[in-house]
């Protein structure tokens, strides 16, 4: 049973890859993670997306090329439902958004990789960071107006009760954003390494044995194909929710 040594919590560790200590200014440490790494390679896997699906001069478009249209057009139709044709010039940051975290959820899929959504750090840091960019954006347009945001209409008598719910229930997108995103993807992952752990030990227990692992290893790649569905599908709900808290920045309701 040594194949239940191994923690499956172990592949969202953060190590270090490179490092370099330097006495300088008291002392400084540079060092390269394995999280680092997989956001950078990332961020490349998304240029080089676009680059291999611009179709440059030619008449027939390519596969690539069907695809990125294709999801430029939900995009599009995503910010033009949720936010309003007056309104889209915050696509190209839901835009990228949605690439980043497909790909990054994408890229974990293959084994012996690094998810970065895997990283509470990552998925944190992104929903704080929008939350903040939105209450900003909602006090530069609508000043002190925009506190009556938190102020339900139709219910003056239970206003002290449901304003601090309103506010608690604000401030809470900020963390329940990048939870949501977390907690799934770690789910899945998880998942997928207990599953694993088992199936590669019974698959070397003899012929018989191996015959029988055939089935679960069918729910196990059919879990893998469910993986990278959901890869897809929390991407797209992660730029609905920024869509949706971008429209309540902008229309107060």
């Amino acid at each position: 049973m040594a194949f239940l040594i191994h923690s499956p919590l172990e592949q969202f560790e953060v190590t270090s890859l490179l490092a370099f200590n330097a006495p300088v200014l008291g002392y400084i440490n540079i060092s390269l993670t394995n999280l680092g790494l997989y956001t950078i390679i990332t961020v490349y896997l998304t240029l080089a997306f676009h680059f291999v699906a611009s179709n440059g001069k030619q008449l027939i478009p390519s596969r690539w090329s069907i695809a990125l249209e294709s999801s430029f057009a939900s995009l599009h139709g995503l910010v033009k439902a949720q936010i309003g044709a007056a309104n889209e010039v915050y696509l190209p940051f839901i835009y990228s958004l949605f690439f980043f975290v497909l790909f990054a959820n994408l890229s974990g899929n293959i084994p012996y990789s690094f998810t970065v959504m895997t990283s509470m750090i990552v998925t944190l840091g992104l929903s704080v960071m929008i939350f903040f960019g939105v209450t900003l954006l909602g006090l530069s347009r609508h000043k002190l107006h925009f506190f009556t945001f938190f102020v339900p209409a139709g219910c003056p008598v239970l206003l002290p009760l449901l304003v601090p719910i309103e506010i608690i229930s604000y401030l809470a997108r900020a963390v329940s954003l990048g939870v949501r995103l977390f907690a799934n993807m770690v789910a899945g992952h998880t998942l997928l390494k207990i599953l694993s752990g088992f199936l590669a030990p019974m698959f070397t227990g003899g012929v018989i044995m191996a015959v029988v692992t055939l089935v679960p290893f069918a729910v196990f790649v059919a879990l893998i194909g469910l993986e990278i569905a959901v890869s897809f599908i929390q991407a797209y709900v992660f730029c609905i929710l920024t869509a949706s808290y971008l429209k309540d920045a902008i229309d107060l309701h």
